[in-house]
């Protein structure tokens, strides 16, 4: 399985509403429910009508596309990295998954996925 880090920094938002959003922006996750409405997003495109929002995450992505008939690869990843204490947020789009730690977090958990055996390209 290919990990491929993916360059710069992120947030993860609360936002008033996605007026101010740039759908077209290279990484721009949303999420809506009753309760409100998320964006993870690079940190230099954060909207001004953000509500709340916690800087300093990166990020990898599982490379390739993955068939909704995979079981357990997200999984396997989240428990690695939980055994050592590593925090994420994870999000899934119809092709592949991404999975965000805090900055200071993030070459460990590069170093523990490799020690466990998975490539990053």
């Amino acid at each position: 399985m290919n990990i491929q880090r993916i360059d710069g920094k992120f947030s993860v938002c609360k936002v008033a509403d996605y007026s101010q959003v740039n759908l077209a922006d290279d990484y721009c996750f949303t999420g809506k429910t009753d309760e409100e409405n998320s964006l993870v997003c690079l940190t230099e495109k954060v909207p001004d009508n953000t509500i709340e929002r916690q800087d300093g995450w990166k990020a990898f992505r599982i490379q390739g596309v993955l068939d909704f008939s995979l079981i357990g690869i997200l999984s396997k990843i989240t428990a690695i990295l939980a055994e050592h204490k590593i925090g994420i947020c994870a999000i899934s789009t119809y092709n592949t998954d991404y999975v965000f730690t805090r900055d200071d977090q993030f070459e460990k958990a590069l170093e523990i996925l490799k020690e466990a055996g998975y490539c990053f390209c």
